[in-house]
């Protein structure tokens, strides 16, 4: 991986990384639509203009079902069946362990959809593995101790396959378009989709006064974890290809956790110091190129 590479890699690593913290601040608050809502709504409100002025907008308008594609796969789709599985369902540290499974759907698209069969190398795979023990590490075996339900913990899966689809089908079906206006566009199209939802039910439960971090945290998520990473994530495409670019999500768990144990107290386990080493090591070895 290039200097660039490595930086744009860790760079979108953080920027999905963190949404996972700032997402409980907002929802103290504000209900998962409004939550969803807010951040394509600040999202598009920055790469709209930057994406007219590219000329990029109406090309992506006119390849609106790609856009839509990428809008319902990407956002609108698995935004909400993690949330809704996160509430009452599952852990959200198991959410994060099936979430991890993307970069294994991915080289699966990147085979099959894409054509591309160099980045399904048996060393690729092994970083792979090495990674995911990694991220089962950093999770901990407690998020299986709970009573399971199968078809929560599916909706997360189908979301990873949804996160692992979207990126593909923009690239295959609309090569030429500029990626920053099928982004804004998309964000429009999930904004239409989640606007009467987040109008009746604006506020979280016995809620009446959003606190101001909760506003805060709103904000942070359309900016940086919205509009600045799905930029960051298509450069890194374009730089190091879409399988290998989807190992962002090993480093997005490792990140959450991380946030966690500085700013929510909780325990650094012997597994997370075994854990984080494992997904440093498996991403390098799943992102190299091999001949």
């Amino acid at each position: 991986m290039s200097r660039k590479g490595l930086l744009l890699f860790l760079a979108c690593g953080i920027a999905w990384g963190v949404p996972y913290f700032f997402i409980k601040v907002a929802a103290e608050d504000f209900s998962p639509s409004m939550i969803i809502l807010s951040r394509v709504l600040v999202g598009a409100l920055v790469l709209t203009p930057i994406a007219i002025k590219r000329g990029a907008f109406m090309p992506a308008l006119k390849a609106w079902k790609v856009s839509l594609a990428f809008a319902l796969f990407e956002m609108a789709g698995p935004w909400w069946l993690v949330t809704s599985a996160e509430k009452g369902h599952i852990s959200s540290g198991l959410a994060g362990l099936l979430i991890a499974t993307v970069p294994f759907f991915a080289m699966a698209s990147t085979y099959y959809y894409l054509g591309d069969k160099s980045a399904v190398h048996k060393k690729n795979i092994f970083g792979l593995a090495i990674g995911f023990v990694g991220i089962f590490l950093l999770v901990g075996i407690d998020a299986f101790t709970q009573n399971l339900e199968l078809v929560w913990v599916g909706a997360v899966i189908l979301a990873a396959v949804g996160y692992a689809i979207a990126p593909a089908i923009a690239s295959k079906e609309a090569p030429n378009v500029e990626r920053i206006g099928v982004i804004a566009v998309s964000m429009i199209f999930v904004a239409v989709i989640y606007a009467a939802p987040a109008a009746l039910n604006p506020l979280a439960d016995g809620v009446t006064t959003p606190k101001w971090e909760s506003w805060a945290a709103l904000a942070v998520l359309g900016v940086v974890c919205s509009a600045i990473a799905f930029v960051l994530f298509f450069d890194l495409m374009k730089e190091i290809g879409f399988s290998r670019a989807s190992l962002i999500t090993y480093v997005n768990t490792a990140v959450a956790i991380l946030l966690g144990v500085l700013f929510a107290s909780e325990d650094l386990t012997i597994g997370m110091w075994v854990g984080f080493p494992l997904v440093a090591i498996g991403s390098y070895l799943a992102s190299r190129r091999h001949a």
